[in-house]
């Protein structure tokens, strides 16, 4: 269910790791972004089935506080903790140490323009999986609408694509997509593009 802008992100408490082969892909499924390595995996409660896939992070840790996109997960690690990148980690602690404790929370991601549509490299008329991606919020749904006009929802799976297993047919489709608070994107015409991105045509609304 979506929460009400006015609640807020909750605190969360626990430890930070590193782990050295953080190169922003991962579970997510997200590309590599080697000039943007400020990114952690999340363990495996709160990382929630991939719904933390592309969500930005407040840390707090020790010596400074960060912001960081998640983009994998941390399957080992207990409730609260998060895996750090190497330099994320030396953000706020000395790397020595190797695991410190740490509080945070999800905040709004910095991004510009609108979310974007990406579809697996695989993905076809009769199995379709698509990703979304530059969302401002954690997504809470994806739904499209079938050949009769009604919004069917599509399950989404760990690794953050969301996938109908019989196929949306050839596209063009209509999608409509509902983040964390409950605001909704609806675009239509979002061709079918296998590996590749389609833009909407607007951004989660930011809550005041």
């Amino acid at each position: 269910m979506p929460m009400p802008c006015t609640a807020g992100f909750p605190v969360h408490t626990g430890e930070a790791t590193y782990y050295t082969f953080a190169d922003g892909s991962g579970n997510c499924c997200f590309p590599a972004t080697p000039t943007d390595l400020m990114v952690g995996a999340m363990n495996h409660t709160d990382y929630d089935g991939s719904y933390a896939c592309g969500s930005c992070v407040r840390v707090t840790g020790p010596d400074s506080v960060i912001d960081i996109r998640i983009v994998d997960q941390c399957p080992e690690c207990p409730a609260g903790d998060i895996d750090l990148s190497p330099l994320a980690f030396s953000c706020i602690a000395d790397i020595g140490r190797g695991r410190v404790p740490i509080s945070w929370r999800l905040i709004s991601c910095p991004v510009t323009g609108p979310i974007v549509y990406h579809f697996q490299d695989s993905s076809n008329q009769w199995w379709t999986a698509v990703q979304i991606r530059n969302h401002r919020y954690p997504v809470l749904s994806v739904e499209w609408r079938d050949a009769g006009g009604t919004f069917v929802s599509v399950p989404r799976t760990d690794w953050n694509y969301f996938v109908k297993s019989d196929g949306m047919g050839p596209g063009p489709y209509t999608f409509r997509v509902t983040d964390l608070f409950g605001h909704v994107v609806v675009d239509s015409g979002v061709a079918h593009t296998p590996g590749g991105d389609v833009s909407g045509a607007a951004q989660f609304e930011a809550c005041p």
